[in-house]
């Protein structure tokens, strides 16, 4: 397996992202959903990945910089036929060390509430992420929460 940035012309890499926005709009209210679309990831100050096996996409994830010290997790997805495998876990690591060599103090997500987000905020969790406030430009709402990771 090997994580790389991820080409946004892969048929399975756009398919991973639309199974991504259709399930975050599915379990959160409209107007609710804060997930980049294609876009939105090709920005300059983000930094999006795939975890690949043998030509099989099986996960992705992002990380976007705030600011010189902190960044934020975006768009982390695991395959459905690949999940409970150690992909979010991996895909994570990853993440996490490209924010400790770019020197950031802290990384923080946004996400939905309720059971369709609990196994994802296991893992959060797990990797040492806390609750906290709102951060960048968002705002609190019963729909979402915020997590944190002080490195």
């Amino acid at each position: 397996m090997q994580i790389i940035p991820a080409d946004f012309e892969n048929p399975q890499v756009l398919a991973l992202l639309r199974l991504h926005l259709a399930g975050m709009h599915a379990n959160s209210p409209a107007g609710s959903v804060c997930a980049l679309d294609l876009s939105g990831l090709q920005r300059p100050d983000i930094t999006f990945v795939g975890l690949w096996d043998s030509g099989t996409l099986l996960g992705c994830g992002a990380l976007k910089e705030l600011t010189p010290l902190s960044g934020e997790l975006k768009s982390m997805r695991t395959d459905p036929a690949h999940l409970r495998r150690g992909v979010g876990a991996r895909i994570l690591e990853h993440l996490v060390g490209l924010a400790r060599t770019r020197g950031y103090r802290r990384v923080s997500l946004e996400t939905g509430s309720g059971p369709a987000f609990d196994a994802a905020l296991a893992l959060y969790r797990r990797y040492g992420f806390r609750n906290g406030g709102a951060f960048a430009d968002y705002e609190a709402s019963p729909f979402n929460q915020f997590l944190h990771l002080e490195l």
